[in-house]
């Protein structure tokens, strides 16, 4: 890295959770954030990608999308690939578009002693393969609902009655455990999409040092 000269990378992704999460893969690149545009939806992300991709011929960018189960993309071992070449065919050499196996709280799962005891369950709880849960999200939600600390069920339960998938306060704590407790270097070792990821912030930063 050359520290007398900082790498700025931008990014674009999906929602408010996935923003601390990308800030700290690019901290841990050895790179700076220039600005990360949240687009609040996968649609919406589809539809600027190309745009970021113009501007990653000068400039170094990061794009994460969810996988998700999308059943046009199966099976799910070839599905990540797949996604990325549907949406890029021919990426810039600054552009870095990953995809989060099926979503991005799999790579928070992947951290299972930090997130148990941010969560406050049983280490034992938390799933051996993140990558292979249908709904990692739900998983997160599942794993509060058995929480000894009345303010984790609080926040990321959702309320009895609602037609909410989690609690009024999970995007809060989410962005919190992503803040300040998360490790990704430990996380990548039981995450492929995370590892993969990495390694291509790691070619991104090195491209533009």
């Amino acid at each position: 890295m050359n520290t007398s000269s900082p790498v700025f990378v931008s990014a674009a992704v999906e929602g408010k959770t996935d923003e601390p999460v990308v800030r700290r893969l690019v901290d841990q690149a050895g790179a700076r954030i220039h600005r990360i545009y949240v687009k609040r939806g996968k649609d919406r992300l589809k539809s600027d990608v190309r745009g970021y991709d113009n501007a990653a011929r000068r400039a170094p960018w990061f794009v994460l999308v969810d996988l998700d189960r999308d059943k046009s993309l199966e099976p799910a071992e070839d599905c990540a690939p797949v996604l990325c070449r549907e949406w890029l065919p021919n990426p810039a050499s600054g552009m870095c578009l990953r995809v989060a196996v099926r979503a991005m709280e799999a790579w928070l799962l992947a951290d299972a002693e930090t997130l148990a005891e941010f969560l406050h369950v049983p280490r034992s709880r938390i799933p051996g393969d993140p990558e292979a849960l249908d709904n990692p999200k739900r998983q997160i939600v599942n794993l509060a609902s058995r929480s000894n600390h009345p303010a984790i069920r609080r926040d990321m339960i959702p309320r009895e009655g609602s037609a909410r998938s989690v609690g009024p306060g999970y995007e809060s704590r989410v962005i919190e455990y992503a803040q300040m407790k998360w490790r990704p270097v430990v996380a990548a070792k039981r995450s492929d999409s995370l590892r993969r990821a990495m390694a291509c912030l790691d070619r991104l930063v090195g491209a533009g040092s």
